[in-house]
């Protein structure tokens, strides 16, 4: 047998452990751990953004194979370090003494192993706020009303337009996940408890800033802040021209979307940094309006109308501020000016909106409002909405829109669940839930929808208007009790929802003279709009026509007729008026005036899901009065067996005194004993 070939051709792991090659892995990696537990707490405790820990573990994992390529082509010798292939195979290496290795490995470990404990160990006091996080999304956000700190205080919607502004161009970024102003400005700024803020809202982080306005020069100042860890992302202090405003909303919504790691596409940085003109005056103007906008009163709706109409003459190629003035004057269409001047003013903002911002996500929305409030085009406004959320998809006030579309178009199942996915944007705006809850009562069930109405009321307790729709909901099941428990204590306008709600419950009762007492005071009002004075006055006649007074109630009626005919020949030929028309045409044995106004009415809501079963419920009360039954059961078979807008029920029939001329019809019977 010839010699051994083996010291000359060592096998790889021979050489591996020759080389040192496997204690230097085994020694990388516990090092390599040891860093990364301390990485894990000395970059948090120095702020330093997310991605530096994710850089260092890279590097650190990179490092390891790097680490044994050295090792196996480098040595240490007593003359220095050579490269292992000068070194002789029959030298011999220096090796690592093994007690020496493991004694050093054994140290590392356990300097690591305290650090993990350490980590551990901080971990069990915040454990609420670990489970919070998981809960909560760090893509999350809330901005806080900001402080208005200018000498100025009546500079305070300065503050309040910065704040929305920043909010729109957030909304756009699909990959975050936004609360509404609705919401927010429930919360004075700089609040104590940001987390407890955080969970209500359920978000991860909150901006919250101030705002100072002297003449041309803006400062404006923010922090953003991790509300469930209370860190402090960062903070920044801009000193601006009025006119420069602008980049620092860009430039803050980047910001944001940078800290939190959302992914941006190519139109959503497009439309953050919207420019919208370089005209400070006009600029000034629109946040006016803005700061009014979501506001609900009809004051609020016409300032907002002033100031945006402002902004478009001082800058006519504004186009945020034409999809302002396009929303407002679209609203006021809808309620009070039902007229043909104001829908031509509705339609000239919005046709020049569309023209100005054809891709905008406000553009979208304002031709939606319009075809939605205007046109009654629920089609229409169904495609421009979802343009519009498709743009900007954390604004809530779209989502909320398209369910009160999808609602007209008699998909109620559908509309109440993107009114919940508003609701996650915008979770203390009342409004919504109210509607949520309109949507179940639409359905007719009784006990959701008086959930959603006491979740409104929990968000706003003095609002009357939410306590007489859950008043109502008890009247439908023929709980007159519980539903004037609930009225008895409430005072309303004679223009508000909830008073036509505690005159029906009186009616439902009989208790006609309180009802006669109740109306008389509202007709002593010199501030009612037209159309209320007339229905009121009718209302009065008709009180009469149930006591079989005809004498009584025939000038009452013949006044009102007066009254609504003059009002519609003004322009205003609006669903209620001619509700009311029709009643009183019915009253007075108009049939031919009557047989027009219910034909009106059908044409114009067939095509409104939600509206129409009210109107055949309107009608057949008409024929009823005529005595023509046979006209009037089909309605009503229908009307009851649909969703509708305070839909009606079998209780409704059993205790309304304009049913009291069918009530012995086996038909109707049949109808008004069917159990819920």
């Amino acid at each position: 047998m010839g010699p051994s070939i083996m010291p000359n051709n060592p096998s790889l792991f021979s050489e591996l452990k020759r080389r040192n090659v496997y204690k230097v892995a085994v020694a990388y990696a516990v090092v390599a751990w040891l860093l990364i537990q301390a990485a894990s707490i000395l970059f948090p405790t120095y702020e330093a953004p997310a991605w530096f820990m994710k850089v260092f573990v890279a590097i650190v994992a990179l490092g390891f194979p790097i680490a044994l390529v050295i090792a196996w082509a480098f040595e240490m010798t007593p003359e220095g370090i050579k490269r292992t292939e000068d070194i002789s195979p029959d030298e011999k290496i220096p090796q690592w003494s093994r007690r020496k290795f493991a004694a050093l490995i054994l140290v590392i470990v356990i300097f690591a192993s305290a650090l993990l404990g350490y980590q551990i160990f901080r971990a069990k006091p915040t454990s609420a706020i670990t489970t919070e996080a998981s809960t909560f999304s760090q893509k999350s956000i809330a901005v806080l009303p900001f402080e208005n700190l200018s000498e100025d205080k009546a500079n305070a919607y300065f503050a309040e337009g910065i704040q929305d502004e920043i909010l729109t161009r957030l909304s756009k970024i699909a990959d975050l996940k936004v609360i509404s102003r609705t919401s927010t400005q429930r919360y004075k700024s700089a609040p104590s408890d940001l987390r407890e803020i955080a969970k209500q809202l359920g978000v991860a982080n909150i901006l919250e800033g101030s705002v100072q306005k002297s003449n041309e020069q803006v400062r404006i100042t923010v922090q953003l802040i991790n509300a469930l860890n209370d860190s402090h992302l960062w903070a920044e202090t801009y000193d601006r021209k009025l006119i420069d405003v602008f980049q620092v909303e860009t430039d803050l919504a980047q910001k944001i979307a940078a800290s939190l790691e959302a992914k941006l596409t190519g139109r959503e940085k497009k439309e953050i940094a919207v420019r919208g003109t370089t005209n400070p005056e006009a600029y000034d103007a629109f946040l006016h309006a803005l700061a009014l906008l979501n506001r609900q009163g009809v004051v609020d709706l016409e300032e907002s109308i002033k100031f945006s109409r402002r902004a478009v003459e001082l800058d006519p190629n504004y186009a945020e501020a034409w999809c302002s003035l396009a929303f407002a004057e679209s609203q006021k269409y809808f309620y009070p000016d039902h007229s043909e001047a104001q829908l031509a003013r509705a339609r000239t903002a919005t046709e020049t909106a569309i023209r100005l911002g054809p891709d905008s996500a406000e553009a979208a929305g304002a031709l939606g409002v319009f075809n939605y409030y205007c046109l009654h085009d629920y089609d229409a406004a169904l495609t421009q909405l979802e343009k519009a959320r498709e743009r900007a998809p954390n604004n809530a006030n779209v989502l909320l829109g398209i369910g009160n579309v999808k609602r007209r178009k008699g998909l109620l199942d559908e509309s109440i669940a993107v009114q919940h996915e508003a609701a996650r944007l915008d979770p203390l705006n009342e409004d919504i839930w109210v509607n949520i809850g309109r949507g179940y009562r639409g359905l007719r069930r009784f006990d959701e929808a008086r959930t959603m109405f006491d979740h409104a009321h929990a968000i706003a307790p003095t609002d009357a208007e939410i306590a007489a729709q859950r008043a109502e909901t008890y009247a439908a099941q023929g709980d007159l009790d519980s539903a004037w428990r609930i009225l008895q204590p409430l005072n309303f306008s004679p223009v508000d929802r909830g008073y036509g709600v505690r005159l029906f419950v009186l009616v439902l009762q009989r208790r006609l003279d309180e009802v006669e007492k109740m109306v008389g005071s509202a007709l002593e009002r010199k501030d009612l709009p037209p159309v209320f004075l007339a229905a009121w006055r009718a209302t009065l006649g008709q009180l009469a026509f149930h006591r079989g007074d005809r004498a009584a109630a025939e000038p009452l009626l013949l006044q009102a007729e007066r009254e609504l005919n003059q009002i519609r020949a003004n322009g205003d030929d609006g669903v209620f008026l001619r509700d009311v028309l029709l009643g009183v045409e019915a009253r007075l044995g108009h049939r031919v005036e009557a047989q027009l106004l219910a034909d009106s009415l059908l044409e114009s809501t067939r095509h409104d899901a939600w509206q129409f079963p009210r109107e055949e419920e309107t009608v057949a009360r008409a024929w009823v009065a005529f005595n023509d039954f046979d006209r009037a059961i089909p309605l009503l078979e229908h009307a009851l067996s649909v969703p509708a807008v305070e839909a009606t029920t079998p209780a409704y029939l059993r205790l309304d005194p304009d049913w009291d001329p069918i009530r012995n019809d086996p038909r109707f019977q049949k109808l008004a004993n069917v159990k819920p």
